[in-house]
């Protein structure tokens, strides 16, 4: 008996498609108009609102051989809700506009669509998927916009850093790193094209390396306590932490002094998500945040690393590291 074929993105008209994903993603949370009007309408408590945007394309930002749907739904989601927290805000809402090549499986879409619903329940619970936009395009492309309100707490930015401050992170540093290493190292055909990944060929270890880069677990919540508990700058370590470092450093116009246990992976390795703050020396500072250094007087170097002068570059950079391979 012949099996039915499964149906495409290409299959299914855009309102059929949009049922399937707010099906999926649940209706409206907070939203006073939600998904089915022209535009979300949000209550901003405290009259600010803070916003960010970032897309994930095929190719320079992630690979379908190695990423499943479920996977860059819960990326897409993450990387935004990461900034939003990097501002000490609380996220509400998602906004996802999608680019999908005809050919896709819709179940890839569900999938996806799964992974958006799961990264906001266990990441920002309360925040919810109020919109968005859906078209064809040979190139997937996901891009979202996350909203988020201060919940009557100044946005603490990353020009606020002080001589005497300490600086700390939430989260770990250079997993997502090493999973890409790992997927870069191993999972190419000689050509360079990526192949899929077997993890029985991983140990435990780099299992939770690699699912650090594919789906990545931000400490969303921590954004706001830091706030609270009077971080003077902050900031998401999604370019790793010496280039990161380096901008916050330029932007406070001082030098951030780096001592802390910090391996080459955990200084240049991008995609951890991780949370940079600063404290004041007379506050408290949350338990969940590791003292990694000081900020001291700007001298000729951002960034110093155990008192050495550090360029600053690290992280993935998709206009220099991208080799140009999709699959």
């Amino acid at each position: 008996m012949e099996t039915e074929r499964e149906p495409t993105v290409g299959d299914l008209s855009e309102r059929a498609l949009l049922a399937r994903i707010l099906g999926i993603v649940g209706a409206a949370s907070q939203a006073e108009v939600g998904p089915g009007d022209d535009a979300a309408v949000l209550a901003v408590p405290g009259g600010r609102v803070v916003l960010t945007t970032d897309t994930l394309v095929h190719g320079p930002d992630f690979r379908l051989a190695w990423s499943s749907g479920y996977d860059l739904g819960v990326k897409a989601a993450a990387v935004n809700l990461a900034d939003i927290a990097a501002m000490g805000a609380r996220p509400t809402a998602l906004l996802v506009a999608l680019t999908l090549p005809e050919t896709l499986p819709a179940s890839f879409v569900d999938d996806l669509a799964r992974g958006l619903r799961a990264a906001c329940d266990t990441l920002a619970p309360g925040c919810a998927i109020e919109g968005g936009d859906l078209t064809a395009s040979d190139t997937l492309t996901i891009a979202v916009t996350a909203v988020g309100v201060l919940d009557g707490v100044a946005p603490v930015l990353r020009s606020g850093a002080r001589p005497g401050d300490v600086v700390a992170v939430a989260g770990e540093l250079g997993a997502a790193a090493r999973g890409l290493a790992i997927l870069f190292d191993r999972f190419r055909k000689p050509d360079g094209s990526p192949r899929p990944v077997d993890a029985g060929l991983l140990t435990a270890a780099e299992r939770s390396d690699l699912a650090a880069q594919l789906r990545p677990h931000p400490p969303i919540a921590l954004g706001p306590i830091a706030a609270r508990a009077g971080a003077s700058a902050l900031m998401d370590v999604s370019d790793g932490l010496l280039l990161d470092a380096t901008r916050l450093a330029e932007s406070s116009g001082v030098t951030v002094a780096l001592d802390g246990p910090l391996d080459d992976a955990a200084l240049r390795g991008g995609e951890d998500h991780a949370l940079l703050a600063c404290f004041p020396p007379t506050a408290v500072i949350p338990e969940e945040f590791v003292r990694v250094g000081s900020v001291i007087a700007a001298g000729e170097a951002a960034v110093t690393v155990g008192g050495v002068a550090s360029s600053g570059r690290g992280g993935w950079d998709p206009y220099r590291d991208w080799d140009a391979h999709r699959g």
